[in-house]
């Protein structure tokens, strides 16, 4: 056998053990199965070593066995003395039960009652409230962004953490170490481990190509968490960053929402913060360890919530069933903001059955997409949506990069999770589900102004729409499975 010939014969034995890998990966969808065998038989080498790279949900064999260890040894989320009374607090009404059992099944989070919530009124305004609560600080600061920019608002906070460090709280700051790599490598980063603030790195990379070897570099975590003194958290879409976001500036303002919350729900943030600290931190494991074991205040009367964490190493498609979830569910009405929208089959027809069931179901994009593939892709499910009664605007007034959904008038879910693959299969996220009338209704207003600011998409404007536009999203779309 010639070298060429056995080069051939090597390639196709190769590119079979591929296949029969995808064939045999448990947790991937028929579509995600066809999807990579196409990429890996029709681009010789390339489509080998891009499924290598990236076909694969896997952050490192050591990752995973630390995390599991982790999550072994940390305390039970509540503690005795007020679980029972937090949870006796969560009046539910039993339409809405099945949401949070789905919610449990994800983190063993019960929902739980006596919590209080503001809406805050925008991006600058969300940092200055966290910077007022950081600089209220009197016994410890958990952070925890995705993305952390050294702009205006991201200084505000790295200086709040600096001065809560200097009075003797204790501040742990952690950033993703792809998403917040300019801060990380800024002296900003630096100045505050020298000012006592405890910091560490989620999902670091180090060396690029030795990476590649261990686990994929885009698992990232997408969390957005701050927890001050185990009395107060936020939850929402907000990075660390200016609306202006440099970054991307051709885009923005980037329009965000973000919640304070009070209450019992604080003390899960706080474990969801500590699980992902644990794993990247050099820290002591007891410290943080003995803090979950520190007895929370005796809930008062406020709504039910839960916390939401999902994440590769969670439990396969929770996001999606949570979504999943809320759209049977709805009976009147479902208003949806999300970024990103590449659904799997599943949801799209679930969303669909909502509105052919006669639910008023609204769903806000962004006019103008900061991912051409993933805006193009959500594009080419238009058509279906409008077909089944979906009214679908775009916004006009920057990124609305708002993750909300409401849930006839009563039921809300804010936080980091789009609905796209990558917030499905790839990202760790953070979200809370709560039932209240009240603070669903200020959410509810909050999307009323974006559709105030944003054009509706008729069934008529997509049949317009040219045969290389429409050739283009669906080809897009069917990069769905592997985006």
């Amino acid at each position: 056998m010639n070298f060429t010939n056995l080069a051939v014969a090597t390639h196709l034995l190769i590119e079979a053990i591929l296949i029969i890998r995808v064939l045999t990966r448990p947790h991937r969808e028929p579509a995600s199965r066809v999807a990579w065998i196409a990429v890996i038989a029709s681009l010789p080498f390339l489509g080998m070593l891009i499924y290598l790279l990236f076909g694969e949900t896997n952050i490192g064999r050591r990752r995973i066995e630390r995390l599991k260890q982790v999550i072994r040894e940390m305390p039970p989320v509540s503690d005795d003395n007020l679980s029972g009374e937090s949870i006796a607090l969560a009046n539910v009404p039993e339409r809405y039960q099945h949401l949070f059992h789905t919610g449990r099944s994800i983190n063993r989070y019960e929902v739980i009652g006596g919590n209080s919530a503001r809406l805050m009124a925008d991006s600058n305004a969300s940092i200055d409230s966290m910077v007022e609560d950081i600089d209220a600080a009197i016994d410890h600061v958990h952070l925890l962004f995705y993305i952390w920019l050294p702009d205006n608002n991201g200084l505000k906070v790295v200086d709040a953490l600096k001065r809560a460090a200097a009075r003797g709280v204790t501040c742990r700051a952690m950033a993703d170490d792809l998403g917040s790599r300019t801060m990380i490598h800024s002296q900003h980063w630096t100045d505050m481990q020298n000012a006592g603030v405890r910091t560490a790195r989620a999902l670091p990379i180090g060396n690029p190509i030795l990476r590649l070897f261990k686990g994929r570099i885009d698992l990232r975590n997408h969390r957005k968490i701050l927890v001050i003194d185990g009395k107060i958290t936020y939850c929402g879409s907000q990075n660390c960053a200016d609306p202006e976001f440099l970054v991307k500036a051709k885009y923005a303002p980037w329009v965000d929402a973000v919640m304070r919350f009070e209450g019992p729900i604080v003390r899960q943030n706080q474990h969801l913060f500590a699980s992902d600290w644990m794993c990247y931190s050099d820290e002591e494991d007891s410290a943080i360890g003995e803090l979950l074991r520190t007895p929370t205040e005796a809930p008062q009367s406020g709504f039910p919530a839960q916390v939401i964490g999902t994440g590769p190493t969670v439990r396969y498609s929770a996001m999606p069933d949570v979504f999943e979830s809320l759209f049977h569910a709805a009976r009147h009405e479902l208003t949806i903001s999300t970024p990103y929208y590449v659904p799997d089959e599943s949801m799209q027809n679930s969303l669909c059955a909502a509105a052919w069931r006669g639910v008023k179901t609204t769903i806000i994009f962004p006019a103008r997409n900061d991912s051409w593939i993933v805006g193009g892709a959500s594009r080419s499910y238009y058509a279906s949506l409008l077909e089944a009664g979906v009214e679908i605007y775009e916004f006009e007034g920057g990124l609305l990069h708002t993750k909300s959904l409401t849930l006839d008038g009563e039921v809300t879910l804010i936080g980091s999770a789009n609905m796209d693959r990558r917030s499905f299969d790839l990202n760790y996220e953070n979200n809370i589900l709560f039932y209240d009338p009240e603070m669903t209704k200020q959410m509810r207003a909050r999307q009323e102004q974006y559709l105030s600011n944003s054009h509706q998409v008729t069934l008529e404007m997509v049949e317009n729409w040219s045969l290389a536009h429409r050739l283009c999203n669906n080809t897009l779309a069917t990069l769905g499975p592997i985006l």
